[in-house]
């Protein structure tokens, strides 16, 4: 089988986890966990992918037999055997191999000779204080759904990004005190 989309790998997670899902279900989990933040992920991706993942037969329509309010009956779904085997596949894929750097920093950091060294610490400044809003907002996040109390594979989902972030602000602003050492050499 094809390797899974990012949309479709999280939805098989979200689904297994619950047993059954509703894409409203699917669609508050994923606020609840901040995954908008980091995995880009829409409303419309959310239906676009559990009709995917049904297509592939991986989930499959399961009745719920609850209804709430006017509307029609939630349409639930639950997992396979063939999407609990997709799903493990994906996870230790995922897990064995790496993740791309962001290419985009790389260039900048490849160009910085083209630049005055002021004007790239004032960049790397804007950086600092970038990194330091997104990891404040998992933190507030993290903290929110219950911090240390979190059963592990939910701490990870938050632990990982923060410790990222962290050592990214390291790597900046050591970077930046190499940049000022610099400046000072040829004053």
């Amino acid at each position: 089988m094809d390797q899974l989309s990012n949309v479709e790998f999280m939805l098989l997670q979200m689904i297994a986890e619950r047993n059954q899902a509703s894409g409203y279900d699917i669609h508050k989990l994923i606020d609840q966990r901040g995954y908008r933040e980091w995995a880009n992920i829409g409303t419309t991706s959310i239906y676009t992918g559990l009709k995917k993942l049904n297509d592939k037969g991986l989930i499959k329509s399961a009745d719920s037999g609850e209804k709430s309010g006017k509307g029609p009956m939630p349409t639930r779904f639950a997992m396979t055997e063939a999407g609990m085997i997709a799903l493990r596949n994906e996870i230790i894929a995922s897990l064995s191999s790496s993740r791309e750097r962001d290419n985009r920093f790389d260039l900048g950091l490849a160009a910085l000779p083209f630049v005055e060294k002021a004007e790239a610490i004032e960049a790397l400044r804007k950086r600092l204080d970038f990194l330091g809003g997104a990891l404040k907002n998992i933190r507030q996040k993290y903290e929110s759904q219950g911090g240390d109390r979190l059963p592990l594979y939910v701490r990870a989902l938050f632990l990982h990004p923060m410790n990222l972030i962290e050592s990214e602000q390291a790597y900046v602003a050591n970077l930046i005190n190499e940049l000022l050492e610099e400046m000072k050499e040829h004053v």
